[in-house]
């Protein structure tokens, strides 16, 4: 059952939740779009007198200080003593431009959440600048725990839900009230977006606020969690099979930790490299340029067959140069880029497109490093419902996998429950998201090795046809070839996604695509050391929006994202 939150809604938060149910109101019955109109900014009005001035339920304010160009304010949501007796509340801090555009974004944060991040609105693969140097109202969170408490926050049943959900359900009205407070108005237009889990919470929100928010910006959104994080552990028994007996490698978190097994020994670099050319060397045509790019993801998936065309070892024998693959590692590839099964054959997770990014080393790092030092505790004490009963905090792949078998289902149905509607693991229903007139934008790594780019497509296939084909007037989905999870891998991964979003979102023009550029040597930001060396180091591509792909126009200049048109 979905927790209604009740507030007192006395002065300016009054004012502010009027507002927003002025800008969502649509004709009863009437299928006209909405238009919704653009921000309007204003300067800030006080910073240091907040900490006295505002009050909002359940809501302590902290600290708040100039900084400058924006106020900052640190505080915390419904303080209390858990039922395990640690002391839980949900943290915040908001950071308020001086010179605001009228407009609120909340940042979703990235993997069990637990830290505050600073609230600067940036965004995995995203722009130089986040949505705070834009001039947004920021807020960022720890979703109702600290770090310290780990992966044990989810044997704490309130602090599940709000991971889960509540917490942003808490936060948005406070957060809107607080900028009204600040600038003598509330948002004129509202935001949320995040990569991971940051995504996962914005397609929760999706479904259970489609009328507190305006745009929506997902990335490579893990809102299936609980089975991505068991295919994990099915994989992390694959790649157990192939790797050296006895090898360690260092805890991917903590050198102080105990080493964890080196299942990287089982499909080296080389060989993954050799995988990777494996892919180009039957797909990278099919995009009408021969460039080290894949960007005719679904033609390729159609085109490429690990089996077939990996080169196989003479007298299937590993070579140490890596160029070749065995029977069994061919195998154990197949299997866990099909997703993983149950004994019962039963499908875990949703399977992984082959891309060229297999070759990057954040890939190999969740495969084979985070499979066994991150998901077997957070699927034992965070996607399960009620959490596994022998032995919660155990780290081990294969007991916690013991537990998920032809005839249990929890990880199917229970745990996702605290991810999106009960009985709701595919959220297709953007009913009042529609009839506010608010839009969504998502983009995937084709590479992700987390969580499936495929899984991505099909939700959005799913929407389409929840929406009698005509979604996209309000979802675009954006793969991005060749990335890894949120950033990285061989790819043209920085981007800006929010601009475009804001401005379909206020002006009406839908996204059809958005450049990318490499991250070379010399990249403004940050340099991406994966960026082959024989490409271009600002090389640029059209991101297009699905079902279209970026394909060649016939000459030009292969590094230049106009010479190539989404078809």
């Amino acid at each position: 059952m979905k927790t209604v939150l009740r507030y007192s809604l006395t002065g300016t938060a009054s004012a502010v939740f009027l507002f927003g149910f002025l800008g969502c109101a649509n004709m009863a019955g009437s299928d006209k779009p909405v238009q919704l109109q653009p921000a309007v900014g204003k300067a800030l009005g006080q910073c240091e007198a907040l900490a006295s001035s505002f009050k909002f339920d359940n809501t302590s304010i902290d600290s708040v200080a100039s900084a400058g160009a924006y106020c900052l304010i640190k505080g915390q949501m419904f303080k209390r003593k858990g039922a395990d007796g640690q002391n839980y509340a949900i943290g915040f801090e908001m950071r308020l431009p001086v010179a605001w555009n009228g407009r609120f974004f909340y940042q979703g944060n990235g993997g069990l959440d637990g830290v505050v991040q600073p609230a600067l609105g940036a965004l995995g693969g995203g722009p130089l600048t986040g949505a705070l140097a834009q001039g947004f109202a920021v807020i960022s969170s720890d979703a109702g725990h600290t770090g310290a408490q780990n992966g044990a926050f989810g044997l704490e049943p309130q602090a599940r839900l709000d991971y889960g959900y509540q917490a942003v359900e808490k936060l948005t009205p406070m957060a809107k009230a607080l900028i009204g407070a600040a600038y003598g108005k509330g948002p004129d237009r509202s935001y949320i977006g995040g990569c991971s889990n940051g995504g996962r919470h914005t397609m929760v929100a999706m479904s259970r606020l489609g009328d507190q928010y305006d745009g929506y910006l997902a990335g490579a959104p893990g809102y299936r969690l609980p089975n991505a994080a068991l295919a994990q552990l099915w994989g992390a028994q694959q790649w157990s099979t192939l790797a050296t007996a006895g090898a360690t490698a260092p805890h991917p978190l903590s050198p102080q930790a105990p080493r964890i097994a080196d299942l990287n020994t089982g499909f080296t670099a080389q060989e993954r490299q050799t995988v990777a050319n494996a892919v180009l060397a039957k797909c990278d045509a099919l995009d009408g340029a021969k460039d080290g790019m894949v960007m005719a993801t679904q033609a390729c998936q159609a085109a490429f067959d690990v089996m077939r065309d990996v080169p196989a070892c003479a007298a299937d024998k590993r070579e140490s140069g890596g160029s070749c693959l065995t029977t069994a590692q061919k195998q154990v590839v197949a299997n866990v880029f099909a997703g993983g099964k149950l004994a019962d054959g039963g499908a875990i997770y949703r399977n992984f497109p082959h891309d060229i990014g297999v070759a990057g080393s954040d890939w190999a790092r969740w495969k084979f490093a985070f499979s066994l030092a991150l998901d077997p505790l957070a699927v034992g004490t965070v996607f399960s419902v009620p959490p596994t009963p022998a032995n919660p905090m155990t780290t081990n792949p294969s007991e916690r996998l013991a537990f998920f078998n032809a005839t249990n289902d929890t990880y199917k149905v229970s745990g996702l429950n605290l991810m999106t509607p009960p009985q709701n693991d595919n959220p297709v229903n953007l009913a009042a998201l529609k009839a506010r007139g608010a839009k969504v934008m998502l983009y995937h790594g084709v590479s992700d090795p987390i969580f499936s780019e495929e899984d991505t497509r099909q939700w959005v296939e799913r929407v389409n046809t929840a929406q009698g084909g005509s979604a996209f007037n309000f979802v675009r989905f954006f793969p991005v070839p060749g990335m890894n999870h949120c950033s990285g891998g061989p790819a043209a991964d920085q981007f800006d996604m929010l601009t475009p979003l804001v401005k379909w979102v206020e002006q009406g023009i839908a996204p059809e695509s958005v450049v990318a550029t490499a991250r070379g040597a010399g990249n403004a930001g940050s340099v991406n050391a994966e960026v082959p060396k024989d490409w271009s180091a600002n090389r640029t591509r059209p991101l297009c929006a699905y079902p279209k792909t970026a394909k060649y126009n016939g000459s030009g200049n292969v590094e230049d994202a106009a010479s190539f048109s989404c078809q």
